[in-house]
């Protein structure tokens, strides 16, 4: 199992210094490499592969001091980086999904970071040494497991910077068997509320930011273009936004955590998300829920938990009741479900939760049905 571990580390002035340097020398490796493929492109020639602008840095290591300091490694994830945007590209326009994307050149704090391979890196405890950059003071938040096949050196935009490392042979995390199942319906009001009953309310970190967000954003808009002002309003507003980001990530970790530990199966509803936060009065609130990266996070963990989480259509099930059946209209400002057929009284997410349970487990039962039937 692969895994990426991340940590914040603390570096010297010298360290940042080389760092930048390394960063810029890839951000004009990588504008100079897609120039190179546009020209290509627009006189009809020969494609050229990722393999044959590779074969191209001994050269360019010779001819220039600068990039012979920069591990011969970095440089080729550089291109294989534009290799894979390039490649993506073209993949979206055969697929006509939207805007293809064409990648674009780097500007300035727009190439943030690199990775390192095999060689040029000594990790010692908590200390990561970098041939030509220097020493990284790292916090350990959890121990490194598995065998290290990358590390990539990332700076925020708020100007703090991390370390990630991409570990192969992960064992799989061990935790108690259980045979518990539960629906999971995901809201604005509440974050979510699960077929047992429990609510978990939505922390609206943005919303509590907003107000501080809108000033230091005004702030930045009054400042000079290109001006030191300008630069440090524009970090006061990463910060802001990176504050918001962390807080999220932490909330949705744990919420997901708690239900991986004691769940087997989680069943959830399969939501177009894209096509939810077109409605102009809820997409603030939509976004600001992470419905999406929450899901993501539950799968991910399911992964390599052995748990199953499970898919089930979202229509109509906050409209059908958990007791009958029997459909019972009512509109999104109506929280509470009253069903005048079996006289069921439940809260609206609550009795959502109930029927994407039963959905769920229906669906699942059909499924190995017929698994049972083809063996």
């Amino acid at each position: 199992m692969r895994k990426t571990y991340l940590y914040k580390a603390v570096i010297n002035k010298q360290t940042e210094a080389n760092c930048n340097k390394w960063l810029e020398l890839c951000r004009n490796l990588y504008n100079q490499s897609l120039e190179q493929k546009i020209k290509a492109y627009k006189e009809r020639e020969e494609t050229i592969s990722v393999y044959k602008q590779m074969s191209q840095l001994p050269d360019l290591r010779k001819s220039s001091i600068e990039f012979k300091t920069v591990g011969s490694q970095v440089l080729q994830d550089v291109l294989q980086r534009l290799d894979k945007a390039y490649k993506s590209f073209f993949q979206r326009v055969k697929q006509r999904n939207g805007r293809a994307g064409f990648p674009r050149f780097k500007s300035r704090n727009r190439y943030d970071s690199f990775t390192l391979k095999q060689s040029g890196w000594k990790l010692d405890g908590r200390y990561l040494y970098i041939k030509n950059i220097g020493r990284f003071k790292l916090f350990l938040s959890r121990p490194i497991e598995g065998n290290i096949k990358t590390i990539t050196i990332r700076r925020s935009p708020a100007n703090k910077w991390f370390v990630s490392f991409s570990c192969d042979d992960v064992p799989i995390t061990e935790i108690p068997e259980s045979i518990k199942e539960i629906g999971i319906d995901v809201g604005l009001k509440h974050f979510l509320v699960d077929s047992q009953g429990n609510s978990i309310e939505n922390p609206k970190y943005f919303r509590q930011s907003e107000k501080l967000l809108r000033r230091r954003q005004r702030s930045l808009c009054r400042k000079k273009k290109g001006s030191n002002r300008r630069n440090e309003a524009r970090v006061l507003v990463a910060k802001a936004h990176e504050k918001i980001s962390n807080q999220r990530k932490d909330f949705l970790h744990k919420t997901a955590n708690a239900y991986i530990d004691k769940f087997q199966t989680i069943y959830i509803e399969d939501l177009n998300i894209k096509g939810m936060v077109k409605n102009r009065y809820l997409s603030k609130s939509i976004s600001d829920s992470s419905w999406g990266m929450f899901f993501r996070f539950l799968n991910e963990k399911a992964e390599g938990a052995t748990r199953q989480i499970i898919k089930v259509p979202p229509h109509n099930t906050s409209q059908i009741c958990s007791g009958c059946g029997e459909k019972v209209q009512k509109s999104l400002p109506v929280r509470i479900h009253n069903c005048p057929f079996c006289n069921t009284i439940l809260e609206r997410d609550h009795n959502a939760s109930l029927n994407i349970l039963r959905l769920g487990q229906s669906r699942q039962a059909l499924t190995d049905r017929f698994l049972t039937t083809v063996a």
